[in-house]
């Protein structure tokens, strides 16, 4: 009997290891760290719209292979470039050679530079500390990239290097292949030879730090805090000294020279390991350890790792996806971490933090906690909406943030990073930001101080000297005056000088932004006057040529007009891509452009030609707009197109820039099946998921759940949708239907289905009907 009982028991859990296998295997339980490739974006783009419009830098990425954690403080990185330079990300695939392992507030896929940074290099042998003497070959073979993870070799110098990361510190394990000398080199980053550093052998300590500078508008200038850290050994010091450049110095500080260092050397015997630890802060040192403190409390390397690799699964496992197809399943979850490197956390773990474009003053959180480093001109658009899916609490203290710079300024900030004012980029979206987790919501903040600030950005321009230093939308006056900025504004004081016609475009939009806010306030006279702005648009749309243009004060339109050439007055484009910017007003567009259908034709025509840049960020609503037209069913075609041909998982696997994880972000909402075309509306318009399922799984404990029912491998055309069971005729679904949780099931054909969700009625939302 009792074997009878042992064989059942034996068949069920066999079925129910098989039912895993099946089900776990792709959707739950599943480890999610091996689909992550940390490389990809780490060489220049190689997809086909990259090497059609880009140039230069906007060729690259610019992603590094961060061990870190979810909006981290500090990210670390294999450093194979020194210099903080702008558009130089510290590690490039192309290089062959290694100068140590950074801890880095590299913005990561961005094209600005790094600061307040950290390097840390190995020497075996003798020592040597000139950087034209200590670089050392490595292999990408002879690396292992995780999230939690990174590892490599240094043949010349028989030693490998580990490291893993906490949200404000590091640990880093290095082993020794062969009996030698160790040696550590140590170098706070500094371009302008500044900052300090110290070394205390007795203790087993080093610390110091770098004074940050402001980017943009105020170049140059100190950005009022500086990058502090301090190591700790895990054994004695041996030997121990400071240098500047190749020149060694006898003391145990430095201070302000050129290229200043700490070395710190041991003996190690073959398979000897030796850990250190590093905590940073953007406050003191004391603070940098108070967090090494709190975030690493002992000298178990393999621990931590498996302890960091926890936290990222749970991260990632939010969305779980199913999928035969591994390698869009790669890119998903590499996408998933990309969106996950921005913005920064600032505060240390006591709540301190730098003040908003202070001078070394210190405050302190009185409720969450502190995000500085906003690409804001990018990641108001998919990057931060999905986090407002994802992770409300996070939008709150990004929302609170935003209130805390604008107080402490005197102005709310257009593109904060560097805990300064920038002037960077156009347009005035952190309003579209705080708009889009209002109206959904998400309101673990002061609306009232938001709007004051944001209303103050809409209307006021400020003193000469506060425009200087970058607050308040450039070129105010002109828009205000004109209904557009012509031509005559060159908009001096920006780093995006001229642009009229964009910026003119992107003031329309948060206007329209601001309009809702202040009509869920009940502050009627501003909500029906930026409303009113939020058409401004049209002023600089010219009906004879169906596409915006620039214009001059007197209303004539600027010759010639060059529609598929980047113009002046287009930020980071041409005419024909930027006409589509009008996520406020999509219909209103198409009414311009003489109904619906002229809007398709259009669209056609942009895609057709080869038009479509997906590495400009103003462009990532467009292969969603046909949604609005008779065809939505050209939206589930280029969307899969672009799905297909603008993403891999290679090292050249992103077009262009990524941008704070917006052009990953646009990856993980279309491969999902649904967009943000306008964040601020709360809609998303669908598209054919890339996958067969998927489960979200929300902040409130429910689950948000994607099925697909495909009458063969190849079919992507949505012929019904089914929500909760019954029939859906609507392209698009609303921020609620998310958050409430349920089943959305997709039916999809092989061949277009020309009479799905053509009803205008069933079509988004648009300022006009």
């Amino acid at each position: 009997m009792q074997s009878k009982i042992n064989k059942v028991r034996l068949r069920l859990i066999l079925t129910l290891c098989c039912l895993a296998l099946m089900l776990g295997g792709n959707l739950y339980g599943q480890d999610l760290i091996p689909y992550v490739q940390p490389l990809s974006g780490t060489a220049g783009a190689t997809t086909a719209a990259a090497t059609r419009h880009g140039s230069g830098t906007e060729l690259n990425a610019n992603t590094i292979p961060a061990v870190t954690l979810p909006f981290a403080m500090t990210q670390w990185t294999a450093e194979t470039r020194r210099a903080e330079t702008k558009c130089q990300p510290p590690y490039a695939y192309a290089d062959a050679q290694i100068t140590g392992f950074r801890a880095t507030h590299w913005l990561s896929g961005s094209c600005t530079q790094d600061y307040g940074s950290l390097t840390i290099m190995p020497v075996g042998g003798h020592l040597k500390t000139s950087p034209a003497d200590y670089r050392t070959a490595f292999s990408h073979r002879d690396e292992v990239t995780a999230p939690n993870y990174y590892s490599v070799k240094l043949p010349a110098y028989h030693l490998r290097t580990e490291i893993t990361a906490t949200r404000r510190c590091g640990m880093l394990q290095f082993t020794a292949e062969k009996t030698d000398s160790l040696y550590l080199l140590i170098t706070p980053n500094s371009d302008r030879g500044e900052g300090f550093i110290k070394v205390d052998a007795k203790r087993g300590l080093v610390w110091g730090y770098n004074p940050a500078h402001r980017i943009y508008q105020g170049w140059g200038k100190p950005a009022g805090f500086s990058g502090y850290f301090v190591i700790q050994f895990e054994r004695p010091v041996g030997t121990s000294g400071v240098y500047s450049g190749a020149r060694l110095i006898k003391a145990d500080s430095l201070q302000n020279s050129k290229d200043i260092g700490a070395y710190v050397g041991f003996k190690m015997q073959q398979g000897e390991k030796l850990c250190i630890r590093v905590g940073s802060s953007f406050t003191s040192l004391n603070a940098a350890f108070d967090n090494l403190r709190a975030e690493i409390t002992d000298w178990d390397f393999g621990r931590l790792v498996a302890k960091n690799k926890q936290v990222w699964q749970r991260a990632l496992g939010k969305i779980k996806v199913q999928t035969a197809d591994l390698q869009n399943k790669r890119i998903f979850y590499t996408a998933m971490y990309h969106a996950m490197q921005m913005p920064r956390l600032f505060n240390d773990v006591t709540g301190a933090y730098p003040q908003f474009a202070g001078n070394y003053q210190i405050n302190k959180t009185a409720k969450g906690e502190y995000f500085d480093d906003f690409s804001m001109w990018d990641i108001y658009r998919a990057q931060l909406p999905l986090f407002g899916v994802l992770n409300p609490e996070l939008i709150n203290n990004c929302a609170r943030s935003m209130i805390l710079k604008g107080q402490q300024g005197g102005w709310l900030p257009i593109f904060p990073c560097w805990n300064s004012y920038t002037g960077e980029m156009i347009g005035d979206h952190v309003t579209a930001f705080i708009a889009s987790a209002y109206l959904k919501g998400i309101r673990g903040y002061d609306i009232n101080e938001a709007y004051r600030l944001s209303r103050q950005n809409a209307f006021d321009t400020p003193s000469e000297t506060d425009y200087q230093d970058g607050k308040g939308r450039r070129a105010l006056t002109s828009y205000l005056k004109y209904g557009y900025i012509p031509v005559e504004d060159s908009v001096q004081e920006a780093f995006h000088k001229k642009e009229q016609v964009s910026r003119t475009m992107e003031y329309a939009y948060d206007d329209y932004a601001l309009s809702r806010i202040a009509k869920a306030l009940h502050k009627t006279a501003d909500a029906a006057l930026l409303t009113a702005r939020s058409f401004n648009y049209r002023n600089v749309f010219d009906p004879s040529v169906g596409m915006v243009r620039a214009r001059h004060a007197d209303q004539s339109w600027y010759q010639p007009f060059r529609p598929s050439s980047k113009e002046f007055y287009i930020t980071e484009g041409t005419p024909q891509q930027y006409t589509f910017y009008v996520p406020q007003d999509v219909k209103g567009l198409a009414r311009l452009m003489g109904g619906a259908g002229k809007l398709e034709t259009a669209l056609d025509k942009l895609f057709d030609a080869g038009e479509y840049w997906h590495g400009n960020e103003p462009g990532h609503q467009i292969p969603f707009m046909y949604n609005y037209t008779p065809s939505p069913w050209k939206t589930q075609l280029r969307v899969k197109q672009i799905l297909e041909e603008e993403y891999s998982d290679g090292p050249g696997g992103l077009s262009g820039n990524d941008d704070a994880g917006q052009m990953s972000a646009w990856y993980v909402f279309a491969s999902l099946g649904f967009y943000p075309l306008d964040p601020v509306s709360g809609q998303y318009l669908l598209t054919s998921p890339l996958f067969s399922q998927y489960s979200i799984a929300l902040p409130n404990g429910k689950h948000f759940s994607v099925r697909t029912h495909a009458t063969s491998a190849k079919a992507a055309y949505i012929t019904a949708v089914k929500f909760n069971g019954k029939y859906y005729s609507k392209n698009y679904i609303t921020h609620n239907m998310i958050m409430t949780g349920g089943l959305l099931e997709f039916y999809l054909t092989d061949r277009p289905d020309k009479n799905w969700a053509v009803n205008p009625a069933d079509q988004p939302a648009s300022l006009t009907q």
